[in-house]
């Protein structure tokens, strides 16, 4: 409850409006709570890291994303279908994070920029290797000719476009996030990523 809340305040008024005393506002809780659990604010904005890559893989995992085998082995090799239905699965988590996740959205960036300024959070924000570690399973099985390298560039051209349709100039020609036709607008955008580095 109170990391949901913390993400809430990041959303509207990034990291100058979390403090202990906002949360606590915020949550519903009496004052002094926020800082009883969370004593620092370092540990305030672990939490809420923590509670964001929770929620993230959640949303992967419920799409059905291909990953690798539960031993850990390279799955089956994927075919052109298996690549679209991967665009699609990929473009409408992308909208859900666009749309109602877009408050989660916003503090993930939060998040990430304050660790540009003190890096002793970015050890936290590691659970980033997990999609670049499926990204490079997936276009190795796709037949990607450098999959390791162009798993990590698939990552970023991703929240790139992310990015792009949540601030940038590509939401301004976009279709509104929720809808069938941004859907459709996306997953186009993440298969010719596929395509382009799978080829």
């Amino acid at each position: 409850m109170l990391a949901d809340a913390a993400i809430a305040l990041l959303a509207e008024s990034g990291m100058r409006g979390l403090t202990h005393r906002a949360v606590d506002v915020r949550a519903g809780m009496p004052a002094g709570t926020t800082s009883a659990y969370l004593r620092t604010r370092q540990a305030l904005v672990e939490a809420v890291v923590q509670r964001l890559a929770d929620l993230d893989r959640a949303d992967l995992g419920d799409r059905q994303l291909p990953t690798t085998a539960p031993s850990g082995q390279p799955g089956p090799r994927l075919s052109p279908a298996d690549l679209d239905q991967l665009a699609a699965g990929i473009a409408g988590v992308l909208d859900h994070w666009l749309s109602a996740g877009r408050h989660r959205t916003l503090a993930r960036y939060a998040c990430l920029l304050e660790a540009v300024h003190r890096p002793q959070l970015r050890t936290i924000l590691e659970h980033g290797t997990v999609l670049r570690t499926q990204a490079v399973d997936l276009l190795a099985r796709a037949g990607a000719p450098d999959p390791r390298r162009q798993g990590h560039q698939f990552v970023a051209f991703v929240d790139g476009l992310l990015f792009d349709r949540l601030v940038g100039a590509g939401a301004l020609d976009a279709p509104p996030p929720g809808t069938p036709a941004s859907r459709a607008d996306l997953t186009a955008a993440v298969r010719d990523l596929l395509r382009a580095v799978t080829t």
